[in-house]
């Protein structure tokens, strides 16, 4: 009689006196999370358990993150282009005054990254 595993196409293999079975990693699971795939991470783990058990069960739960981090750069670079226009750190700052806009485009980075925290991953 086969196991549900092997009726799924899975394989085993022998080390020593037990049958091991042969899982790796999938793609989406190789790729590495960025910052705010790992900040949602421990949201989930800490405040949402429920959720995140679910998510780690039906095997959603790196799709999700990989998706939050994707939909969070996203969102910052849009929001940094659309503040530094409105805050006048163009390229002609940058060529005459490189301190200023530095320091400008810190400020957006700062406002931009805790705005986007906020709506997407402590949500």
């Amino acid at each position: 009689m086969k196991s549900i595993f092997e009726q799924n196409g899975g394989t085993y293999t022998q080390c020593g006196d037990y049958l091991l079975p042969d899982m790796g990693l999938t793609e989406l699971e190789k790729k590495p999370l960025e910052k705010c795939g790992m900040m949602r991470r421990r949201y989930l783990e800490e405040n949402r358990q429920g959720l995140y058990t679910r998510m780690i069960l039906s095997g959603k739960l790196m799709e999700h993150l990989q998706e939050i981090d994707a939909t969070c750069s996203r969102r910052m670079d849009q929001m940094i282009r659309e503040m530094a226009v409105a805050e006048g750190a163009t390229e002609e700052l940058k060529a005459k005054e490189q301190l200023t806009w530095v320091r400008k485009m810190n400020s957006l980075h700062a406002a931009a990254e805790e705005i986007v925290l906020k709506e997407l991953v402590y949500a």
